[in-house]
């Protein structure tokens, strides 16, 4: 059996421990008066926008299969080609289509979603931005946190890791313990379950 490269890290912690301390009965408020869902404002701050990066210019991603335009922090949703976006109009983007597109699909796929742990309910928000809810909800990752196999499915959810077929470090990096900078999807999911 191959040893987990995944391991809890004081990073991770810290990030967990932060919105945690900011979430008030389960939700974050937002700069401008929002609230998300506490497990949406860890995915957002800690997994999606350090690893999507942020393009205020549509841009048209060939590594995705089928080509796609693309803006703001990765979101492909209604972009045109020439399109341009300011910061505040990518946040909104991004947290409507968290929550809307991803979160609250994941509730229904999985029972009982919002009762599971956090840094897991966000790695697993983070995992449908980045290759489709519909995958997610399939994915052994999926089936395994539905059994409440947390530390499996963080495992499992590592296999995502290929774009055109092929694995990338960036991908790798993101699904496991991250890089210098950023935390990865595994690792904050398996610190959380400390």
């Amino acid at each position: 059996m191959p040893i987990s490269k995944l391991r809890p890290t004081k990073r991770a912690g810290a990030a967990i421990a932060a919105v945690v301390a900011a979430s008030i009965g389960g939700y974050v408020l937002l700069p401008g008066g929002g609230k998300v869902p506490a497990p949406v404002a860890l995915a957002m701050e800690t997994l999606v926008q350090p690893w999507e990066g942020r393009e205020l210019r549509a841009y048209h991603d060939r590594l995705a299969k089928p080509p796609v335009w693309t803006i703001c922090d990765g979101d492909t949703d209604n972009v045109r080609p020439g399109m341009v976006e300011t910061p505040a109009g990518c946040d909104r983007r991004l947290i409507t289509r968290l929550v809307r597109d991803f979160y609250q699909p994941l509730t229904r796929c999985i029972a009982g979603f919002e009762a599971r742990p956090i840094a897991w309910q966000a790695m697993m928000t983070s995992l449908g931005y980045n290759v489709g809810v519909a995958a997610t909800c399939r994915s052994t990752a999926a089936r395994l946190g539905r059994a409440g196999q947390y530390r499996a499915s963080c495992e499992a959810a590592t296999a995502f890791n290929r774009a055109g077929g092929k694995v990338l470090i960036g991908l790798q990096r993101r699904r496991e313990m991250g890089d210098a900078t950023r935390i990865g999807e595994g690792e904050l999911c398996v610190t959380g379950l400390e």
